[in-house]
């Protein structure tokens, strides 16, 4: 396996940083300082950006010029424990200009100090506030899902939780072991140390290590992956998470899911928020769009 340069520049810098997984890790501080990073990034105009409560979760809410019928319910990575709308903003503004479609991007409770199952219960109240309230807000049509890492988890888990209510998902690199049993975390991947993937399921867990056999932390552990919608799942080759992402692909193929996997050859996990790095970021953006605009 071969890195790519940017890539290979991007492991660099992240060498220079202290791991999460640091006792005495300033969570705070590293939050703070991606929404600084997050307001210096270029982005592209969209035709509304309205913030608003979704049945008590704040949202933000994409409407591109022309916008087709249907939402995009968008759940942001960071491990469970960091990022928001606001460090995701440029991101969901291509998003919804890629798929033409209105994107809904929630900004659920974090851990550790909101751990399982908070998250899923704030995906759970955005899908319920779509049944009673979009309509009213114009958001007529299909609804699809689309997250990363911790955030494909999420959107992952609210369409089991919610048959045939998504028409389609894009989970880009899911976050989905809690016991990293692929052999890509035992691989010498680059730029995610698996402490550090540790150390995330540690936090969103609350140390109960009894959630790990919970389909709702887990979900390639649920026994309803046939009930899903027509799914697109990316992986990263230099991913720690890779073989996970790619069994949940097999899995819902043997399951007649239709179902799209795709692997990213000299990658890294979290490019695809980065298009002035990774030139892989924007082809990623247009498939996954291509994908859910396809259903």
């Amino acid at each position: 396996m071969t890195l790519y340069p940017q890539s290979r520049t991007a492991v660099e810098r992240a060498a220079a940083e202290p791991p999460v997984s640091t006792p005495g890790y300033d969570v705070e501080a590293a939050r703070v300082a991606a929404r600084e990073a997050a307001a210096g990034q270029p982005r592209e105009d969209v035709e509304r950006v309205l913030d608003l409560d979704a049945g008590g979760v704040p949202c933000r809410l994409y409407l591109p010029a022309g916008a087709a019928p249907g939402v995009v319910v968008h759940a942001h990575g960071g491990g469970f424990v960091f990022n928001d709308v606001a460090v995701h903003d440029a991101s969901c503004r291509r998003l919804a200009n890629r798929t033409g479609t209105a994107v809904l991007s929630v900004d659920y409770r974090l851990a550790p100090e909101h751990p399982f199952p908070a998250a899923v219960e704030d995906l759970d109240a955005v899908v319920a506030w779509l049944d009673e309230h979009g309509e009213g807000h114009g958001l007529t049509g299909p609804t699809y899902g689309h997250g990363d890492s911790a955030g494909a988890n999420l959107v992952l888990v609210a369409a089991l939780r919610h048959p045939d209510r998504f028409r389609a998902l894009a989970l880009v690199y899911p976050f989905l072991d809690p016991t990293a049993a692929g052999a890509s975390h035992h691989e010498e991947v680059e730029g995610f140390d698996p402490r550090d993937v540790a150390w995330y399921w540690e936090q969103y867990t609350g140390g109960d290590a009894r959630h790990h056999a919970d389909p709702d932390l887990a979900p390639l552990l649920s026994d309803r992956l046939g009930t899903l919608p027509p799914t697109f799942v990316m992986t990263s080759e230099h991913d720690p998470l890779r073989d996970e992402g790619e069994l949940l692909a097999a899995r819902l193929a043997e399951a007649g899911v239709e179902v799209l996997g795709v692997r990213y050859l000299g990658q890294v996990h979290g490019f695809w928020r980065h298009p002035d790095a990774f030139p892989a970021a924007e082809p990623l953006l247009r498939q996954a769009a291509a994908f859910l605009r396809d259903h």
